[in-house]
């Protein structure tokens, strides 16, 4: 027998689970599979970490039970099974079945019942049980040999994490569930008895039955509750009580999986149009093939790895001769620390072939045996890592560039980074590390740095790490690097468009960004200590303010406190709740409440300066650099769906462009001697992109003869000359214009604008009346994305729209919103990384003349030398309204000053 864990899969649970959480797909021929194939993906995640050879699929069948003989009224609440999951239920017993794994439904009992009795088999035998469910019964099950699997979340309940997560111990579960009920099944439980009722009694009386004979000591109307239900409690126990020896024909010993119908699958994914699912049985086990959708076939098996360790120079000699000829090397760096300016190099891991990488340890605390010097493999590695002929992949190349500068290497020759291809391939997909990358797309599961170096507290530094560790660590990496690189190049190759935004937008920005990182920023340290102390001045006062309105004192940092003050003491109404029911204090509530209320835009000033105070006065001075006296941020490119950079360490991205304080702030970041600081802003650069996508003859023309574009709309809106709009109108168009592009709705213009919904309504009709270029360019690029699942920038960048069927109203909405905004804010994501990849050449050629120092929103901002500003200020000008060709005029405005504000002019 294995000693693999028998794998009871709990098939209703996972149908109701996947119907509800994923879109109505449908093939051509209108054939639901939206269920079908949800149920498929989770079975193939649960199939890819866990290598099952005993595994089982449960589902119910239409016959009554036992537990419907002992009460009626057993899940008597429940609605009809809408047709739409019902036309799904035999293809999808009948995928499931070729796959090679067993199905069981048995009729006249529960499935929860079957998985109980099956576990029970297995248990006595001395096997180990998995049970993957979303249901709560099933942890009265869990013990040393029973555990639960929740693949939508990625949770694991063992018998401490049911006391976690219930409050008592998996032999608990059913009196817990008996006292509160279960309105699913219509179980009713004790009326009135809440989890911290039933919790509470349990923890008092032990045991439901000495919950009963203490009936008459429980006080309250919870107590009359529970005392008119005495005679009810023994039924309701036994109703939620999971059986576990029932009389199946099936035993657990006859539920080994087979091997998966080939024939048969092709033929269902045809049926079904599952394409993607279809390309990877044409090749089982070619890397090139597994699509982006995960599919549900048997796993790859894991090819043999040759993982070795290089000890001596002679052995890293004859390494290097053979990768001269090899088509890419990946490469992979270990460090001391995450700081490139001062990070020491551990050790590098080197790779050219799938499976067979090579670890060349030179920094390890381990003496034995003697490894090469850093200087020895640079002498042999450097000449190779510098060479552009000699094309290099990585993940996350960025850091191991800036590692190898400071280490006095230029890295040249980037061919692809994995990290990079991922984020073009599908923006929206949530991370793009290299284990979850691995794990999506090649179904291999990474050795996490925590595995070798440990975890919190007792982490370890990774020169402590055991060579032999690291070199299966490190060399992984570079073997999964090269891979992915493998994998993802196939891929992009495929979408011209994708490949082009690879190759000329993200991975040129790689060494853009890390010069600018590199450089950092002057900050005036002394003048933020003093601006700090001036907000803790200002913070004090709005406190006391708010402590004389609340009429006490409190923690105004605090949202329970905060509550407690608004909602139950000043009986301010509820505009919105928090998932759990309670009153919000959140930011959009407070605005709301502060129109009619003092206290809470007392509260939105505080933490305004609050955070200001702690993000950038008091943080901004102890973040500059020790060697080189200026703050250093980290630019990310992985992260927005758009494909917009972000930053930390600090984030420079959430500055207030247009406030008092944000004004101030700004001044601290200043020039050196000899230099001014040059701030380029692209000027209105959404709207003027929409008037390229929409062709709007009013637009255009209002762009193309220079208008400005807010007094050009309020004058096509409230119909008066261009030249007689008043500051309130023009006020008025510019929420309008930004409005629209971001998908607003009359209600939220309504808000934004102060007035009534229906002037909003007429304000938008107005505008799509004026400019219908726009109002069609909205249509088509709603109905297209609907059609294909995504948009597109003007560079050819794509955005997945997920939700864009979701049969959740807000979520389709929201999708639609983004579906119009996408391909503006794209496209000025890609308008500026462009101009940035130029300004970067032409920078290195003028010797220290010019530096880009930061890049925030639609704004580049440099150091440039006093003599030097006219020609940089014609060149910037020109390299960023020249980065793509629309239909109408780039504008950049420049400022030239001894600081950041001072630029702004």
């Amino acid at each position: 027998m294995s000693d693999k864990p028998l794998i009871l899969v709990d098939g209703s649970s996972y149908l109701f689970r996947a119907y509800h959480a994923l879109p109505s797909l449908m093939t051509a021929s209108g054939h639901p599979t939206g269920a079908l194939y949800g149920v498929l993906n989770m079975l193939r995640k649960l199939i890819r970490e866990s290598h099952p050879e005993y595994m089982a699929v449960v589902f119910d069948t239409k016959s009554k039970n036992h537990r419907h003989a002992l009460f009626p009224a057993y899940k008597a609440n429940r609605p009809e099974m809408p047709a739409e999951l019902a036309q799904q239920i035999a293809p999808l017993h009948d995928i499931i079945r070729a796959l090679g794994i067993p199905l069981v439904a048995v009729e006249g009992v529960e499935a929860d019942d079957v998985i109980g009795t099956l576990a029970q088999q297995a248990q006595d035998a001395g096997f180990r049980v998995v049970i993957s469910t979303g249901d709560k019964d099933f942890a009265q099950l869990v013990n040393d040999k029973i555990t639960l699997v929740n693949t939508m979340t990625d949770t694991l309940l063992d018998k401490e994490g049911v006391e976690q997560k219930f409050g008592v111990p998996p032999e608990r579960i059913i009196d817990y569930l008996a006292l509160i009920g279960d309105t699913v099944d219509n179980i009713p439980g004790v009326a009135k008895v809440g989890p911290k009722t039933a919790l509470k009694w349990l923890e008092t009386y032990q045991t439901l039955d000495g919950i009963i004979a203490n009936a008459h000591h429980i006080s309250g109307k919870v107590g009359d509750s529970l005392r008119a239900t005495l005679q009810d409690l023994p039924l309701y126990k036994e109703l939620v009580t999971i059986r576990c020896h029932e009389p199946l024909a099936t035993q657990w010993t006859a539920l080994k999986c087979q091997q998966p119908d080939l024939s048969k699958l092709e033929q269902f994914y045809q049926q079904y149009e599952f394409k993607s699912w279809l390309k990877e049985l044409a090749s089982l086990g070619a890397l090139e093939q597994i699509d982006q959708a995960p599919m549900v076939v048997p796993v790859r098996p894991s090819q043999e790895r040759h993982y070795k360790t290089i000890w001596d120079i002679d052995a890293l000699r004859a390494f290097a001769e053979k990768v001269k000829a090899a088509e890419w090397l990946s490469v992979d760096l270990e460090t001391t620390g995450l700081d490139t300016l001062t990070a020491q190099i551990v050790g590098m891991s080197l790779c050219f072939m799938p499976n067979e990488a090579v670890y060349i340890p030179c920094g390890h605390t381990q003496t034995e045996p003697m490894q090469l010097s850093l200087e020895s493999v640079l002498s042999v590695m450097k000449p190779l890592l510098e060479d552009p002929h000699l094309l290099k992949v990585g993940h996350n190349l960025k850091y191991d560039i800036s590692v190898f500068q400071t280490a006095g290497v230029s890295f040249r020759g980037i061919a692809c980074d994995s990290m990079l291809a991922s984020y073009v391939y599908n923006s929206v997909a949530t991370r793009h590390d290299m284990g979850s990358v691995c794990e999506k797309y090649l179904g291999a599961k990474t050795i996490s740095y925590e595995d070798v170096a440990g975890k919190g507290a007792k982490q370890i530094n990774f020169s402590e790490v055991a060579i032999d560790k690291a070199t299966e660590y490190s060399a992984e990496d570079a073997d999964m690097a090269f891979q992915l690189s493998a994998f993802f190049t196939k891929k992009i190759k495929a979408v011209p468009s994708l490949l082009k935004v690879l190759e000329t937008i993200e991975v040129p920005l790689i060494p853009v960004l890390v010069t600018i990182e590199r450089r950092g920023v002057l900050i005036n340290a002394p003048l933020l200590r003093q601006q700090s102390k001036i907000l803790a001045e200002q913070c004090a006062v709005l406190e006391e303010t708010a402590f004389t309105l609340a009429g006490e004192s409190f923690n105004l940092n605090s949202p329970k406190q905060l509550q407690a003050i608004l909602y139950d003491k000043l009986g301010l109404p509820t505009v919105h709740k928090t998932p759990t029911g309670q009153p919000s204090t959140a930011e959009p509530v407070l605005q709301d409440l502060a129109h009619d209320y003092e206290l809470p835009g007392i509260i939105l000033q505080y933490r305004s300066l609050s955070k200001l105070k702690s993000t950038y006065t008091d943080r901004l001075p102890e973040q500059i650099h020790p060697q080189t006296g200026r703050v250093h941020t980290s630019y990310h490119q992985a992260v927005t769906s758009t494909g917009r950079l972000s930053s930390s360490d600090p984030n420079l991205q959430n500055i207030p462009i247009r406030t008092v304080l944000g004004r101030q702030i700004r001044e601290a970041f200043v020039a050196p001697p000899g230099f001014q600081i040059v701030a380029a802003d692209y000027s209105q650069v959404e709207l003027r992109i929409m008037a390229h996508l929409s062709q709007d003859k009013g637009l255009l023309s209002a762009f193309q003869s220079g208008q400005d574009i807010h007094s050009a709309t309020a004058s096509e809106i409230f119909n008066v000359p261009i030249e007689q709009v008043t500051s309130e109108q023009r006020r008025h168009a510019k929420t309008i214009n930004f409005g629209l592009i971001y998908g607003m709705s009359a209600f939220g213009l309504a808000k934004q604008l102060e007035v009534d919904r229906g002037t909003a309504a007429a304000y938008i009709e107005h505008y799509f009346a004026r400019y219908p270029g726009v109002h069609r360019f909205m249509t088509e690029i709603r109905e297209k994305a609907f059609q294909q699942g995504y948009v597109e920038t003007l560079t050819g960048r794509r955005l997945y729209l997920p939700d864009i069927r979701a049969r959740n109203l807000a979520l389709r909405k929201a999708a639609e919103r983004t579906a119009i905004n996408a391909p503006m804010q794209g496209t000025a994501a890609d308008l500026i990384k462009k101009a940035m990849i130029e300004l970067h050449r032409w920078g290195l050629e003028q010797h220290g003349k010019i530096h880009m120092i930061m890049q925030v929103h639609d704004e580049l901002v440099f150091e440039v030398s006093d003599l030097f500003v006219k020609e940089a200020v014609a060149k910037i000008d020109h390299a960023m309204t020249h980065a793509l060709s629309l239909a109408v005029p780039l504008k950049v405005d420049v400022g030239v000053g001894l600081n950041w504000d001072a630029a702004h002019g």
